[in-house]
């Protein structure tokens, strides 16, 4: 076989598996924005429906008792972040919910782990409806006050938004120390009580199992040659050849090739 026509088939099939695979993770990379997105709906979703009904139900400084003093609604404007922390600082918190919304977005395509993606997606969630506070309530955009409303006992009062961030960053810390990592690999504690993770190929690159395949193809029918020669007269022997050699033997020869070197 012409060595050229061996180079542009080796290349035909590589150029054909990295087209492939950039189809894949573009269509993955679409999968785990859109569930992102879903997991980031829902939240606001909540989180404005939930402030437009307090604001139109309960009177500022009358609370709700739900569970006697300890469990109430009550209606309080935040100038802050999270909790009526950083008061003073709207616009200033309001740049920072962009840049972590613009983050997450970017890098979205990277995750592989299912939980890192209800994480970030709980945290995307919640920077985004305090966000719509910050933007659209009084006293103007960028400096809008965020509506809390549920008090439990000591704790500050808070929103759907607040606990979606918190527990999205609790979710993606408690994944980090154990060792899940956000590409679908693990590591240290994870990775140890992998019950066979031998069988679980790394998901950090999805086209380089599918890469090796076709190499191991392409050396099985292109790069190899066998042969097997038997010969009778002053030397009696049976072999097996790989790669490319001359046999000279008195006698009678009688032997079959495949591969490139069949010729030979």
């Amino acid at each position: 076989m012409d060595d050229s026509a061996t180079s542009d088939t080796t290349s035909g099939a590589g150029e054909q598996m990295t087209t492939a695979t950039t189809a894949r993770r573009t269509h993955r990379s679409a999968k785990v924005l859109a569930v992102l997105g879903v997991i980031a709906g829902t939240v606001v979703a909540l989180d404005v429906i939930t402030k437009t009904l307090v604001v139109d139900l309960i009177t500022p400084g009358e609370p709700v008792r739900i569970i006697g003093d300890t469990v109430t609604l009550r209606l309080v404007r935040n100038s802050g972040a999270a909790f009526s922390t950083a008061t003073g600082y709207t616009w200033v918190l309001t740049l920072i919910a962009l840049a972590v919304v613009a983050v997450i977005i970017r890098y979205a395509g990277r995750l592989r782990s299912g939980w890192w993606i209800l994480g970030l997606g709980l945290v995307l969630g919640g920077a985004l409806g305090n966000l719509i506070d910050r933007i659209f309530r009084a006293p103007g955009p960028l400096r809008g006050r965020v509506v809390d409303f549920v008090s439990v006992g000591w704790w500050p009062v808070f929103n759907v938004a607040d606990s979606a961030v918190v527990c999205g960053a609790v979710l993606l810390v408690i994944l980090s120390l154990l060792g899940f990592d956000h590409d679908g690999t693990r590591s240290g504690w994870a990775a140890r009580n992998d019950p066979d993770p031998d069988e679980q190929p790394s998901e950090a690159d999805p086209g380089a199992i599918d890469a090796g395949a076709v190499d191991a193809r392409a050396d099985t029918g292109i790069n190899k040659s066998t042969g097997t020669t038997t010969g009778t007269g002053t030397t009696t022997g049976t072999g097996t050849t790989t790669g490319t050699g001359t046999t000279t033997g008195t006698g009678t020869t009688t032997g079959t090739e495949t591969g490139r070197n069949a010729d030979a």
